[in-house]
Order: C-alpha cells, then sequence, then structure tokens
C-alpha cells in the first residue's frame, strides 16, 4: 500500500505541474513578423490575436494585398513560435511522463 499512496502523491504533483503549466500558456505573448519586420502580430497564449503593428509605408494606396500577405504570414509565424512555447511547456510538465504517449496530452 505504500506504493499507491507514492504513486497517488506522484500524479497529484504531475497534475499540480501540468495545471501550472496551462496556466503559464495562457499568460504567454508571441510576436510573429513578416517583410521585414514591416508587419508584426502579438498573439496571446489562448491563440487571441492581441495587437497588429503596420509600418506605415504599406499604407499606400495599392498596397492592400501585400500587406494582406504580409499579416497572414506574420500570423503564421507567431503561431508557430506560440505551438512551440506550448509545447515545450508541457513537456517540461510532464518531465518523465512526456515521452510515454498518454492520452489527451499533447507535446
Amino acid at each position: 500500500m505504500k506504493d499507491l499512496g507514492s504513486l497517488m502523491k506522484q500524479a497529484q504533483a504531475m497534475q499540480q505541474k501540468l495545471a501550472d503549466a496551462q496556466q503559464r500558456i495562457a499568460d504567454l505573448s508571441v510576436d510573429g513578423t513578416s517583410g521585414g519586420g514591416m508587419v508584426k502580430v502579438t498573439l496571446k497564449g489562448t491563440g487571441e490575436l492581441a495587437a497588429v503593428e503596420i509600418h506605415e509605408s504599406l499604407l499606400a494606396p495599392g498596397e492592400g494585398e501585400v500587406v494582406a500577405d504580409l499579416m497572414i504570414a506574420a500570423h503564421a509565424d507567431a503561431k508557430r513560435k506560440l505551438d512551440a512555447a506550448q509545447a515545450d511547456l508541457m513537456r517540461e510538465a510532464a518531465g518523465p511522463l512526456a515521452g510515454m504517449g498518454l492520452p489527451g496530452l499533447k507535446f
């Protein structure tokens, strides 16, 4: 029975680490850029678009299609960074269980 108690404590510790990681993910903020920094977007850890910055030289008439393409590219850049940061935090929280392929845990 002592082993079962130890296992339960480990499971509770793991659960707390995962909850902490989820909170850290929610608190994340990542930037994605495109066009050599002419367009920048900021994503929150939840994936919500928090900010968009567009260099004023792109606001000239006829630049709408370029701006749209650069915004899509900047969003994709930020999304890749967000996904990587989330995976790192979850791997860190899961510790030795990260490589076990447990259902419901995405790394």
